[in-house]
Formats: C-alpha cells, structure tokens, sequence
C-alpha cells in the first residue's frame, strides 16, 4: 500500500512538473515591441529585430533543438496600441516574451498586462525606473538603462567637473519627467542648483524658445532629457545658438550612436553623454557590430545600445529557457536572476532579484571631426561608472519583491 501511495505520489510530480515546464506550442516566440516608424526608429525599430533574430541564431537550439521564432510590431509611441498588441500576443499569437520597448509610458503599460502572467518582459529600452520600484513586477527584467541611472550618474558626472548650475529641456511624458526628478534630487543634494526647466511635447521640432530659456538662464549645464529625433533636434539647434561655443555645456541624458551619426560629429562635437553599450569598446563589441552591420537592411549602421541591450536580454532569456525546459516567466525569469558574470556586450552583468540587470555606465564625449578616424569613430571615454555605483541599490528600490 504505501508503495502504492509512493508511486501515484510521483506520478502526480511528474505530471505537475511536466505542466509547468514545457515550451509552449514547442516554440519559443519572441515579440519585438518598438518604434519602427517614428523618432526612436533608428536607435531601436528594425535594428533590434535584427538583433533579436542574430540572438536566436546564436542560441541555435540551446543544444536541446529547441525552435525560435521571432515576430514584431510597431506601438507607434501609444501605450493603448502597445497594450492591444501585447494583448493579442498573449491571448490569440502564443508569444512567449515581449522584448525593447522604448517609450516610458508604453513599457509601463505592458508591465501592468503582463503582471503574473505566463510571458515575460525583457525592458531592454523601458526608461523608467519604477519598473523596479513602484511598478516591479516578478515577470520583468530590465536591461540597458533607467531614469536613476541615466539622471543620477550623469548628474554626479558633469558635478564631478565643475556643472553645478543646470538647466532642463524636458520631454513632457514619463521618460524625460524621470531623467529631470532623479538628476535635479542628485544635483541639489550636492551642492548644486537647478535654475529653470522647460517642457516640450514629444516630437518636438521647434526648440529655438526653449534654448534661448536655458542660454539666458546662465546655467553652466544645459541637461537634455529627451532622446531620439528631440534630442537631435535640440542639439542641432543648439549648435545654431552657439552655446557651447559661448562657454555652456550641452548634456544629452539619452543619446545614442544613432543619433550622433544622425546629426553630424560636427554639429555634437563637445557634447557628453551617458551610455552603457559602445560599439568599439573592446573585441568582443566590435565583432557584434560588425555582425550587426551586415545585417539585412542595416547598410553598415553600427547598433545602438539599445538594439544590443534587446539581443543580450533574448539570448540570456532564451538560455533560461534552455536550462528549465520552460518559456513560462515563473520558470526562466527566476533562472534569468541567478546570472552573475561577463555579458559580452555590457561587461561585468548582475540580475538581481527585482528585475533590474547592473552593469558598468560610461560617460563619453562625442570627438571632433580632425579625432574621428574611421566610420562612427565618435565617442571618447571620459569616465566610467562601475557596476555598483550606476544603478539604484536595492534596498531603495522600493519592490514589493524584495521587502
């Protein structure tokens, strides 16, 4: 009898176990949520499908043949399509894990639908840091970068070197309302002050008002805290304006390769940025670019941090996949939060356990054009931000997950 008992016991752990770790419809499917068709199409859009699919291909099974597929779509900025979207991958399209993601209020939106469900969010480009604050959730990991980060250790940064008076051209939504609060914390809790703020709608292409506020403001920093084709655009007129050439420094929060190659080394010349990925930092980051070039479509583009943040966050997600023989967010999110070592594109790589993957940040300075020696040759390093001082600690982080 109890043998009887010992018997139907582990047949129903084997059933058990075979119900929660399976790979669903025996494939993995990995959604590819962006901007393919407006301002943050050249730093994330096409590029980071074609790196997620170079991820896939990497993968190349996991040793255990396991198929891949990657899909896309484009939520035009608009956290109504992108919750449509993720919504149909979940119910009717079995993806698996939703990954990029650029645009605050989109990602944010997403973490909510896909709270405890089965798939998985892989923020690669999500700003926002209530990802893993108010808003962290047990299916998302977040990759790359984030508004504490981005403000804070760019703030400490330019203070470090003199910057102490700042002035703010904001993006009106979640992402540059971030970037500001977290800096102006850091700046006036060391020492400096915040003279004015301006805020413009995303998509801005207009920006002669509001740097004519920051130049006549006197402030030593004028912070950028937009991205994409508004960051290009403020840059550009800038340049115009002359204020650096007048003695004010220009700093981008979130500024990309992309980006500079968009508005020329001649108009960023001077400009600092923050960025956790460059192309040509080592061996390993130039052979992945190199790849990345070749890629269909890309035409020699060499790859944001972003698009590299989506195809190191798919293969570490995919290689989770491998080891628990599931694609449900339960079994390969907790499996993802066990890495802790060298990702090759983002150095020494952490993922802890409220989702927020820690790795070095660097401070460049876009060359001038005599500097540049070759094709997006554009950046030189100014100082580097390690691991456990770029990000938020975790006790501050505010996740229900860790309390």
């Amino acid at each position: 009898m109890k043998h009887l008992k010992w018997t139907l016991a582990l047949a129903a752990s084997l059933v058990t176990g075979a119900a929660t770790a399976e790979i669903s419809d025996n494939v993995v499917r990995v959604g590819v949520l962006n901007d393919i068709s407006g301002i943050f199409q050249d730093t994330n859009g096409m590029g980071s499908v074609e790196a997620a699919r170079m991820a896939a291909e990497d993968f190349n099974g996991g040793g255990k043949n396991i198929k891949v597929e990657i899909v896309y779509a484009d939520h035009q900025n608009k956290a109504d399509v992108g919750n449509a979207i993720a919504r149909k991958w979940l119910d009717v399209e079995g993806v698996d894990a939703i990954v990029d993601v650029p645009n605050s209020a989109v990602g944010l939106s997403i973490n909510t639908l896909l709270r405890d469900s089965r798939m998985t969010f892989l923020a690669s480009s999500t700003a926002s840091s209530d990802l893993t604050g108010k808003a962290c959730s047990p299916n998302t990991i977040q990759w790359v970068n984030d508004t504490w980060a981005t403000g804070n250790t760019t703030a400490a940064a330019m203070i470090s070197r003199g910057g102490k008076d700042w002035y703010f051209l904001t993006v009106d939504y979640a992402l540059g309302k971030g970037i500001e609060a977290e800096a102006q914390k850091y700046i006036e809790g060391h020492g400096g002050k915040v003279l004015g703020s301006s805020k413009h709608p995303l998509g801005t292409s207009d920006f002669a008002s509001f740097l004519l506020q920051a130049q006549g403001s006197k402030a030593q920093v004028i912070g950028l805290a937009n991205a994409g084709g508004d960051t290009i655009n403020a840059v550009k007129q800038a340049a115009e304006f002359g204020i650096q050439q007048n003695g004010q420094k220009l700093v981008a929060f979130l500024l990309f390769i992309n980006d500079v190659h968009g508005m020329g080394i001649k108009v960023a010349q001077g400009l600092q940025l923050m960025e956790a990925f460059y192309w040509d930092m080592n061996d390993d980051t130039r052979a992945f670019a190199k790849r990345f070039a070749a890629r269909p479509g890309m035409n020699g583009k060499m790859p944001s941090g972003n698009q590299a943040g989506v195809y190191a966050s798919t293969l570490a997600y995919l290689n989770a996949v491998a080891a628990t023989g599931s694609d449900n967010a339960k079994d390969a999110v907790p499996e993802m939060k066990k890495f802790r070592g060298k990702d090759k594109l983002f150095g020494d790589t952490t993922i802890r356990q409220d989702g927020r993957v820690v790795h070095p940040m660097y401070l460049f300075e876009v060359k001038k054009p005599e500097e540049s020696k070759y094709p997006y040759d554009y950046y030189k390093l100014v100082s580097t931000i390690p691991a456990d001082q770029a990000f938020r600690p975790l006790a501050e982080g505010g996740c229900e997950l860790v309390k």
